[in-house]
Order: C-alpha cells, then sequence, then structure tokens
C-alpha cells in the first residue's frame, strides 16, 4: 500500500504526521510525503517548532493514481496553507473523483471543504471547524473517529491527537480492505 501525506511547508501538528506514518510503515504499507514545494517541511508541536521531514514528492509531481489512499494531517497552519492552493485542493478532491480512501484529522477538514468534497458527508474534527462543515454541506460529529462511507470513497476523520489510536485503527482497517487482508 503506497499512501500520500500530503502537508504544507511548514504548520504541520507533528504527532498527527508521524503517529499514522508509523502505523502505515508497521503495517508493511509505504507512507510517502507529498508537499506543495521540495525540499523539506516543518513541523510543530502545536505553536513551538519540532523536527523537519525530506519531502518524497511534490503536489506538481505526484499523480493521486498511483496512490493507495490519502492521509491529510492537521495543526491550523497546514491545512489553512493547502486550502489557499489550487494543486493541493486539487491532489485531494482527486483521492474522491478516484474513489480512494481519504483520512484527516483535527483541522485538515479544511482542504476537504475547499475541495467540495463534504456535502452529504458525515465527519469530525476540531470543534472550530463544526461551522465550516455545516456550511459545507456536510455532518458534524463530535466523536473520536468517523468513518463515512455514504459518498464516492471512504471517508476517515478524527478530532485531535488524543484520539490518534482511534484514527490510525481505522485507516489500517481501511487499507486492510483494499489491499485484500482482513
Amino acid at each position: 500500500m503506497k499512501v500520500a501525506f500530503l502537508v504544507a511547508p511548514e504548520g504541520v501538528e507533528q504527532i498527527e504526521l508521524t503517529d499514522p506514518w508509523q502505523a502505515v510503515q508497521q503495517a508493511g504499507g509505504t507512507p510517502r510525503l507529498v508537499s506543495t514545494g521540495s525540499g523539506r517541511i516543518q513541523a510543530f508541536d502545536h505553536l513551538d517548532k519540532a523536527d523537519t521531514f525530506p519531502v518524497d514528492e511534490t503536489v506538481a509531481d505526484a499523480d493521486p493514481a498511483d496512490f493507495d489512499a490519502l492521509v491529510l494531517p492537521g495543526g491550523v497552519a497546514n491545512p489553512d496553507m493547502l486550502r489557499t492552493d489550487a494543486a493541493a485542493v486539487g491532489f485531494a478532491r482527486a483521492f474522491f473523483d478516484l474513489g480512494k480512501p481519504v483520512a484527516a484529522i483535527c483541522h485538515a477538514p479544511w482542504t476537504l471543504v475547499e475541495a467540495g468534497v463534504v456535502s452529504g458527508r458525515t465527519l469530525t474534527s476540531w470543534p472550530s471547524l463544526r461551522t465550516d462543515i455545516t456550511n459545507a454541506g456536510g455532518t458534524w460529529r463530535d466523536e473520536q473517529v468517523v468513518v463515512c462511507t455514504s459518498g464516492p470513497n471512504t471517508l476517515i476523520t478524527s478530532r485531535k491527537p488524543d484520539d490518534l489510536k482511534a484514527f490510525d485503527d481505522a485507516l489500517l482497517t481501511e487499507l486492510a480492505k483494499i489491499s485484500g487482508g482482513t
């Protein structure tokens, strides 16, 4: 399984990148860091700079058809930057068009709102996104993880870093389904 992790050059919440990344690796998958720019991205631990990570592919060079799933880590700045980048929004939307699973945590659904893919879907997020999701036609729930299959693909969402275990479990369950595992 090849899984794209879409992040902006800075602002991603480190644990929301590294925890699902490690879960995908431990399950035998291949995570790839896709960003709007080349080089390295700057992760954060809330508002404090944390580690940097090398970009594997830029959005301009990455083809969603080459991936089995998409993970959108949160942080406040990361999805805010992504939703203003037409190529990043198009990259995320393509996973819906292709019927591939998408997993988004915390503030990451902002990118999905911008992509126009939450209408008719049920999801969760950081609580401050509730109005944005509702205004975009989605149904917001305050739950640890929401797995929505009422659209062209499976959409997995979680609220915050405390929900990472449930988020990772739901992501791995979906990856196992599409890879023929149990």
